[in-house]
């Protein structure tokens, strides 16, 4: 075990960063800054804001995020957490495995793949010829426009030179995490978002989107969160 707090604040130091500087890098306000670095994590909105910034800051100070996570889901974490660092632990390859079972699961992951691709562009087909544009509430200033052979499902992608915090999760912000992490430089992600997803970005404009195939546009320097569903985008309420 290791001090969180006193790490994250000896790591700024030694490189001489102030808070102003930290917060237009990170996109985390100063409080929240200060807050992780004094361990007051119930300044903080929620775990799962806190592991997102957690993960942020300390990638950005030159160290590694995820150790900060899973240092903060044994000391602070309910089962959930506990359970999400064993998953995390679990996906690091066995080493020394056999030659055939390596290429029996290579083929078995191609057949999926190529099977889950025809899926996609079938679905992206239909979605097209029943509506011209997806449709959006409670987002001002959101447009679609087609987009030929895009893929379905929820795609975010990082404008070229810029980067966010994007946290997924199934359904509602108390969902199972999909994903918690920072796009930069044209990196991208795709979610299955026909059973619903939260979406939490720190600088929604820094990101381009698309809901099957056809482009989103969600505007604002502000942090935001999300309801995404198959056909639709908007804003997130509280609780959800």
């Amino acid at each position: 075990m290791f001090e969180i707090g006193n790490s994250l604040r000896d790591a700024r130091m030694r490189r001489e960063l102030d808070f102003p500087e930290l917060e237009q890098g990170t996109r985390i306000r100063s409080k929240y800054l200060r807050a992780l670095e004094d361990e007051n994590f119930d300044q903080l909105p929620g775990p799962t804001y806190v592991k997102g910034f957690l993960r942020t800051y300390a990638d950005y100070l030159g160290l590694d995020g995820q150790l900060y996570v899973d240092e903060y889901n044994v000391r602070y974490s309910t089962g959930d957490g506990l359970l999400e660092r064993r998953v995390h632990r679990s996906t690091v390859p066995r080493p020394r495995r056999r030659r055939h079972r390596r290429v029996e699961s290579n083929v078995v992951w191609f057949a999926l793949i190529g099977i889950a691709a025809v899926t996609a562009v079938v679905i992206a087909g239909w979605r097209y010829a029943s509506s011209d544009q997806t449709p959006s509430r409670d987002l001002p200033a959101v447009k679609a426009r087609a987009t030929p052979h895009a893929a379905g499902g929820l795609l975010v992608t990082a404008k070229k030179g810029a980067s966010t915090l994007l946290i997924v999760r199934a359904k509602s912000d108390s969902g199972r995490q999909l994903w918690n992490g920072t796009l930069s430089d044209r990196d991208a992600q795709r979610f299955d978002a026909r059973h619903g997803l939260w979406v939490y970005l720190a600088s929604p404009e820094n990101v381009e989107m698309t809901l099957n195939g056809r482009s989103v546009v969600v505007g604002g320097s502000m942090p935001r969160s999300l309801i995404v569903t198959a056909g639709d985008i908007r804003a997130a309420g509280p609780g959800t």
